[in-house]
Parts: C-alpha cells; sequence; structure tokens
C-alpha cells in the first residue's frame, strides 16, 4: 500500500513538472511576440502612423481592404464622411469588416443582408462593392442620417436586435473614416510580407478595381503612361481646390489598403513613399510646384 501511494505522488509530480513545463514555454513565446511586436505578421493600423502620439486602431490587411472599398464606395456618391462612418462601425459590428459567407438565418456579407429581406441575391451580397453600394442607398433614405446618432441612423438602415451594439465601433470607425476618406494624410499604413512570394501584381486588375471602386472616371485617358505602363498604375488627381490633396490621399490609402489583395508594393503621393515592408516614408525629392499631384502605385514584380 506504501509503494502504491509513492507512484502515485510521483506520478502527480511528473504531470506537475510537465504542466509548469509547457506553461514556462507558452510564457516565453509571449513574451518574445510581445516584445517584438510580431513584427512579422501582416497588419494595418489606422490613426498616429508618422509616429506621433494619439489613438490607433489594428486591423488585418484583409479588413483593411474591405474597410476602403466601403469607404470609396460612399465617397464616390457624394456622401459625407460621417457616412462612411456609419457604414464602416456597421460592418464592424456586423461582420468585423470580414465578407463571410454566413450569418444569422439567411445573412450573408459585410453588413449581413438577407437575401429573402430584397436585398440582392447572394452572389450580389457577397461583391463588397454592391454590398456598401445598398447600404449607402438605404442610409440616404434616412432623413437627416447626418445628425442622427450614429446607432440611430444604423439601425434605421439595418434593423436589428442590438441597435446599441453599433455605439462601440464609432471611435474605430472614425478613425478609419478619416484616413480612407483622405482627411487625415499618411494616417493608414500597413506591414507586409513581400508580396512577390504570391507573384507578380497585374496592372489591369488595379485599374479594374479602381474603376469599380471610385467609377471610371477615375483612371487616366487609355493613351497615357499611367495607364499603358506594366508595373505601375499612376492615378492623376484633378485640380479641385482645397479637395485636391484630399482626394490624393483618399486614393493612396485605398492603394494601401489594398496593397495585399492587388500585390502592391509601393504607393507615392505628395512627397510621401509607402512600401510593404517599412511603411510611410518622406520622399528625398523635391515636390511638383503643381496643386494638382498623381498618385503611383507600383506592383510586385
Amino acid at each position: 500500500m506504501p509503494r502504491t501511494s509513492s507512484t502515485s505522488r510521483r506520478s502527480r509530480l511528473f504531470r506537475f513538472a510537465a504542466a509548469f513545463t509547457v506553461l514556462v514555454a507558452l510564457g516565453g513565446y509571449l513574451a518574445v511576440q510581445y516584445l517584438s511586436g510580431n513584427r512579422g505578421a501582416p497588419r494595418c493600423v489606422a490613426g498616429a502612423s508618422d509616429g506621433g502620439e494619439g489613438r490607433t486602431y489594428e486591423l488585418s490587411p484583409d479588413q483593411a481592404a474591405n474597410a476602403a472599398t466601403i469607404s470609396a464606395v460612399g465617397t464616390t456618391r457624394g456622401l459625407p464622411e460621417r457616412a462612411v462612418t456609419i457604414a464602416l462601425a456597421t460592418a464592424l459590428q456586423e461582420s468585423a469588416l470580414r465578407n463571410i459567407d454566413h450569418g444569422d438565418r439567411d445573412s450573408l456579407g459585410l453588413f449581413q443582408q438577407r437575401p429573402s429581406q430584397g436585398w440582392g441575391t447572394p452572389e450580389e451580397i457577397m461583391d463588397p462593392v454592391y454590398a456598401s453600394g445598398k447600404f449607402y442607398e438605404h442610409l440616404a433614405e434616412v432623413p437627416g442620417y447626418s445628425r442622427l446618432p450614429l446607432t440611430v441612423a444604423a439601425q434605421r438602415v439595418q434593423k436589428s436586435g442590438f441597435p446599441q451594439a453599433y455605439a462601440k465601433h464609432e471611435p474605430d470607425a472614425e478613425l478609419l473614416s478619416a484616413a480612407l476618406t483622405g482627411r487625415a494624410p499618411a494616417s493608414l499604413t500597413c506591414s507586409l510580407p513581400a508580396t512577390t512570394a504570391t507573384g507578380p501584381g497585374d496592372a489591369a486588375e488595379v485599374r479594374s478595381d479602381l474603376a469599380r471602386a471610385f467609377g471610371k472616371d477615375v483612371l487616366p485617358s487609355a493613351g497615357s503612361a499611367g495607364a499603358a505602363a506594366a508595373n505601375t498604375v499612376s492615378v492623376p488627381v484633378r485640380d479641385a481646390g482645397d479637395a485636391t490633396d484630399r482626394r490624393g490621399w483618399e486614393l493612396a490609402h485605398w492603394a494601401v489598403a489594398r496593397a495585399g489583395t492587388l500585390r502592391i508594393d509601393e504607393v507615392s503621393y505628395a512627397g510621401k513613399v509607402w512600401t510593404a515592408g517599412t511603411g510611410w516614408r518622406t520622399e528625398r525629392v523635391e515636390r511638383e510646384k503643381s496643386t494638382a499631384g498623381t498618385v503611383r502605385m507600383g506592383l510586385a514584380q
């Protein structure tokens, strides 16, 4: 009997030691990840990306790409930044900015729209451009939506069972909309792995995505150098007074947010350059005197 008790104690001690070893190893791994900032993981940050102080919001490249589409569709319709903020907060609550193919009952996509409720076919709803357009279409029908509390405006469109849930996403949505509508220059950056591993970028694909999100008028004419270059897409920013710089940053941030999807390695505008491995930096060249600039998107080779 004593021998059995001694064996049992040794077994318990062994299990305890093994569990302790696993916990120590896990703690060491988490500490390394914390200290290194897990720099190897792809991520995007909206906010004080220039190194300054201020609140930031981190999201995945996939989420950033969807957010950029939502924003572009809204501004292309001539809607204010507030509309984009409402749309982003709604998508953050409904799908965490992920284009998911499931949900409550027949809900689908970024906004969890339901085919059975007249939002469109499943295929249409799973298209972020279409889904965003339908959301804005309904939002525009809400009288005075830009002056309403975000929860009220979103609920008028969504008719959710949890209308107050949208409120917690408003601060993050405001950061994203400020960057993606171009109001906050160089305030969205993404750290991505080398895109060459997934193959070269396709200029035709980039131009197609631009046209779908912003309308065909966003592109230069077919005979221009920007349209013809194999590894660069150049988008001129038409001189529109004070709105010119904001439009340029809107396009630049759209390109950064969708860089992983479209295999864009470099984006340059207004004397700043973003690259997939280093983020934004100031370009060491003399800027053009013209108020109308060009957003250049360099593709992976």
